[in-house]
């Protein structure tokens, strides 16, 4: 990971920012007052789950920590306990501090203060799955054949004590050095790896790019290409089982929320089989496009371009909900299966509800009023907050590079042409050191060729920067 630190005199920006993309305050007094409350409660009697040795694993510094988990050997397969942050706990259906979350939607992280879901006396205390602390949860226990396959699902409240709190480097070291062949850790790279074989047999695809991240470190905000840690893959397939049991959950009971996303039209498909053909790649009739992207190696230039190009396949995710015959595009074509948000309460606000739908459908008990009533809402509410934080994931990312390059602005880069535009003015190129991603001018650019470019703007206010071919 390589870093480019930049002053933090950029604070002012960040707080214009907040202005410019209405990204949420404060917490009202009465929502806090509420929290506060909620926060000092005793903990509800359940069925006592505090002997499970769960673990958490999330990004260092973490405090929101919505999910634990245990996985153990059967005799034919395996168990996977994962414990939720039950909100649905803490946070009174109606009140001041629903409403609220209702008006956020999901937590937005900007550098240095984030605007959480939930006030952090319950998001990064109370709630929160921290070690050594008793957390009411929504518990799944998930059984799984021998090959990985869903067998059984069961998911109640229940009363918890996670053991452990590891980061993704800590984790991923750990299943390195090996050790214990049935601990969780052993047995969740073991899990992942054949879950992320069932995703691929049933058709599901992962784009393997790099994330371009602002992180926060010494010498103030720095700008990272971060790939992925094999243990993050293996944790993210858990939280997909879960939220692809809690789909089936929900469909069988007739109530509830799925996160969807159409499939991609031929017109798309043969575009991006033109785009493959231009740059030279090899694309067989027979291959379908889910093998294909994965056949692709983010590492080799005219392969970076084809992946940027294939993110045109996964637009259009959306919520639906539904009470009574489910709804007509039920699937979510990234994942070839039908698959719900379940895994984040703390930080976003669909999860919750998800999550009180699955309970009552194991149960087999009909789904309480206040989740019924919030569903018509909750697509369009979950829409508008995930374009408000798209938003300022991105204006954050544009106005870091263009802070690291406004000293540069005449300099010569090696740069990759990742995409460009349908009529031929102009492209992307993404640079390799500083870790940038930016517009270039000129006609007719070559797709997916190394070549140099000069940075000839770099605009802080504007957050833009711009190059051309050198």
């Amino acid at each position: 990971m390589s870093a480019q630190p930049i002053d933090k005199l950029l604070q002012p920006r960040l707080d214009a920012l907040r202005r410019e993309l209405e990204v949420p305050g404060e917490f009202s007094p009465e929502a806090l007052a509420e929290a506060e409350a909620a926060a000092t409660r005793p903990v509800a009697p359940g069925p006592d789950a505090r002997d499970v040795p769960l673990l958490t694993i999330d990004p260092p510094g973490s405090m929101d920590l919505d999910q634990a988990m245990h996985l153990e050997r059967l005799e034919d397969g395996y168990r996977v306990r994962y414990a939720i942050a039950d909100v649905a706990a803490f946070v009174a259906p109606g009140g001041a501090l629903d409403r609220e979350a209702h008006a956020r939607g999901q937590t937005i992280y900007l550098p240095g203060a984030k605007a959480p879901l939930h006030p952090p006396v319950l998001s990064e205390d109370a709630a929160s799955l921290l070690p050594e602390q008793e957390r009411p949860v929504v518990l799944w226990t998930l059984d799984l054949n021998r090959h990985g396959q869903l067998a059984t699902t069961y998911v109640s409240r229940a009363l918890v004590r996670s053991r452990r709190r590891l980061t993704y480097d800590e984790a991923q070291a750990e299943i390195e050095e090996g050790g214990q062949s049935d601990s969780s850790l052993a047995l969740l790279a073991e899990v992942g790896v054949l879950r992320e074989r069932i995703e691929r047999e049933r058709g599901g695809i992962t784009l393997d790019t790099p994330d371009q991240e602002v992180v926060e470190g010494d010498g103030g905000l720095a700008l990272v290409y971060r790939s992925q840690l094999p243990v993050e893959g293996f944790n993210e397939q858990i939280s997909l089982l879960t939220g692809i049991a809690a789909a089936r959950l929900m469909l069988d009971s007739g109530a509830g929320v799925l996160r969807t996303m159409p499939p991609p039209d031929e017109g798309s498909i043969e575009y991006l089989r033109r785009t493959a053909r231009g740059l030279g790649i090899d694309w067989p009739r027979e291959v379908g496009y889910q093998d294909f992207i994965r056949s692709l190696d983010a590492g080799r230039p005219a392969h970076a371009a084809m992946l940027r190009e294939s993110t045109a396949l996964l637009r259009g995710a959306g919520y639906a909900v539904f009470e009574g015959e489910p709804p007509a595009q039920y699937e979510h074509a990234a994942l070839a299966t039908p698959y719900a948000h379940t895994t984040a309460p703390l930080r976003r606000l669909v999860d919750r509800y998800a999550l009180e739908l699955s309970v009552t459908a194991c149960a087999g008990e009909g789904p309480p009023d206040w989740a019924l009533g919030a569903l018509p809402a909750l697509p369009e509410e979950m829409q508008a907050s995930g374009r408000r934080a798209g938003a300022a994931e991105r204006a954050v990312v544009d106005l870091v590079e263009a802070a690291i390059l406004a000293p540069r602005v005449g300099e010569e880069f090696q740069a990759v042409i990742v995409d460009v535009d349908g009529k031929g003015r102009g492209g992307v190129v993404q640079l390799a050191d500083p870790p940038v991603i930016g517009r270039l001018d000129g006609r007719d650019l070559p797709l997916g060729e190394q070549v140099r470019v000069r940075l000839t703007s770099a605009d802080v206010d504007r957050r833009r920067i711009e190059f051309t071919l050198a």
